[in-house]
């Protein structure tokens, strides 16, 4: 069967197909103005100013970001959308807990997927034999009720797919195209750069359920992409149906590589990471739109983020911190930011060194979607340095971020050893892919030792009736009391009329002598405080349904789900 990604070159890259939102050319499409809401206020409460996005950011400055939310939180927060995370101050009046943050851990039969194929097994550049994410994505989807990982086979290969029930077993399904499990063949024109896939698990428009950016080559040739002088290659957006057949390519302009997208529900806007160079290094410029098509403007894109005087040289290397790449995914009632800080050395040595570059992945959260708080610096999931190691250096993370199996985060990452299978060494060798695994909302946990410490809010309103808690806490106790605005204790849910919970779970519901809910209390205005001992707790909320489903949102997804908004609870484990 063909693959019908590119029915002709160039010359016809300025016809949008009717996969596309009609006939609308592309001219029609640059001229569209962008129509974003002023003072958007979000599910959360947080107002956004009329001038969006923010132009409050310099890339000259190496000062950490500013989060206006946490300066000034709303008065009251609304928490009807997924589990309240502690990632943060947003949601607590006052605590004598400790905030304590987590790594990831490593699977420990990684890698998972590495290079098997012909196409994988070979490269043009020090004979590079690489299975590598990119930007590609790992999504599951719940239609077909599998994991698809979307990778680039070999170097600057071809775009492929592999699929999954587990996350730990892959293959490579034969997709009736030009090459096995290749969805877009390598080539001047074709795929080849770092090209970022989703599976849009939340779109009505069935023709677009399947989203891509490509980077294109400039001049048919890598060395006019990437050369002394700055050049940058040109990106494309592309839309299908089934991941197979792809719309014609709608120019979207220059940008360095790793360019990345991902979809911001909270405000119902695509976001484009788009990858430039600043005097600082490599960083990061912010676009966003209604539609992941129309409307869309890369030369009107913000500075965003990059590194800053938070991100510590490496202390063998000593070259300055650079944000390579950030992806970004809803989780929960936050976006989750995977943030790929680059230590170096520079290209130059490592090329001349025959290894790979240092890249750490990190963490940063968001409840806007713009403004990042990254109070942990150490790496979420580090490279061992280590000569001989699959992951030793120039870790990926991908598009998606993570998954939600039971119990557990799962995320997928790409790690380089520099030693291809024959042996062959150098920058760009020897990548594999592996996972690692985190308690579900484990990010940040509020602890106590032996002596009780207390948590409470800031005035917080829901519709829902059931409290729900992920605590760890068998060895020891916890009990929530609910106030009124104001701090004074509600008759019938105080501390002592409070069941007490002792237990070690990321899904157990909260119950009073004589109220088995909170129903009573939906729509006003009231503080939870928590009374901890000899214990962590993640998050809480309230659900409206006895399952303790969220409604917040999965990440890329996961078994036992329709989609990524938790709508099971407890029927999804």
């Amino acid at each position: 069967m063909v693959n019908y990604f590119f029915i002709k070159p160039l010359a016809i890259l300025k016809i949008i197909t009717g996969m596309l939102c009609g006939c609308i050319c592309l001219n029609a499409i640059a001229q569209e103005a962008k129509t974003i809401t002023a003072k958007d206020t979000l599910p959360n409460g947080i107002v956004l100013p009329a001038d969006w996005p923010p132009k409050t950011e310099d890339p000259l400055s190496a000062a950490p970001m500013r989060v206006p939310y946490l300066e000034q939180p709303p008065a009251v927060i609304p928490i009807n959308t997924g589990r309240q995370l502690f990632v943060d101050d947003f949601l607590i009046a006052s605590t004598d807990l400790q905030r304590v943050f987590h790594q990831a851990n490593k699977y420990q039969a990684n890698p998972v997927f590495f290079p098997e194929t012909k196409e994988e097994l070979s490269g043009a550049f020090d004979n590079s034999a690489v299975t590598y994410l990119g930007q590609g994505g790992v999504f599951f989807d719940s239609r077909e009720r599998l994991f698809k990982m979307f990778y680039t086979a070999g170097w600057r290969g071809g775009l492929a797919m592999a699929t999954s029930k587990n996350l730990v077993n892959w293959q490579r399904p034969d997709l009736g195209l030009a090459g096995g499990n290749i969805i877009i063949p390598p080539g001047p024109q074709l795929a080849g750069g770092d090209n970022a896939i989703m599976v849009d698990l939340q779109t009505t428009d069935s023709t677009q359920r399947y989203k891509a950016v490509i980077e294109r080559l400039v001049d048919g040739n890598w060395a006019t992409n990437y050369n002394s002088k700055g050049a940058s290659p040109t990106h494309t957006l592309h839309t299908s149906a089934d991941g197979r057949i792809w719309s014609q390519g709608v120019e979207m302009g220059r940008a360095s590589d790793y360019t990345s997208f991902f979809y911001n529900p909270f405000r119902s806007v695509w976001v484009f990471s788009i990858k430039r160079n600043t005097k600082r290094g490599r960083a990061r410029y912010y676009t966003e739109s209604k539609d992941f098509i129309r409307n869309m403007d890369w030369d009107s894109s913000v500075y965003w983020v990059g590194a800053d005087s938070l991100d510590k040289p490496d202390e063998q290397i000593g070259d300055p911190a650079q944000l390579y790449s950030l992806n970004a995914i809803a989780y929960e009632s936050i976006m989750l930011g995977e943030f790929y800080i680059h230590l170096g050395p520079s290209n130059q040595v490592c090329e001349e060194g025959k290894f790979p570059k240092i890249t750490e992945l990190k963490l940063g959260f968001s409840r806007d979607g713009f403004y990042w708080h990254r109070p942990d610096r150490n790496a979420f999931i580090a490279p061992t340095r280590k000569e001989g190691d699959w992951d030793r250096a120039y870790l990926h993370g991908t598009m998606g971020v993570c998954l939600v199996m039971g119990d557990s985060l799962w995320f997928p990452y790409c790690g380089y050893s520099g030693v291809a299978p024959d042996g062959a060494r150098g920058m760009y060798t020897g990548a594999s892919v592996g996972m690692a695994t985190l308690r579900r909302d484990g990010f940040a946990s509020m602890e106590a030792g032996n002596k009780k410490g207390v948590l409470l809010t800031r005035p917080v309103t829901f519709s829902g009736k059931y409290l729900f808690v992920n605590v760890d806490c068998a060895a020891g106790e916890l009990m929530v009391e609910v106030l009124d605005e104001k701090g004074k204790k509600i008759k019938g849910f105080a501390a002592a009329d409070c069941k007490p919970v002792s237990t070690n779970s990321t899904l157990q519901q909260v119950t009073w002598k004589n109220n088995a809910d909170l129903s009573s209390l939906a729509g006003k205005n009231v503080r939870f405080k928590f009374h901890l001992r000899n214990g962590k707790i993640y998050s809480f909320w309230v659900s409206p349904d006895e399952s303790g489903a969220s409604y917040g949102y999965l990440g890329a997804g996961g078994p036992g789900y329709d989609g990524v908004i938790d709508d099971k609870g407890s029927k999804a484990y």
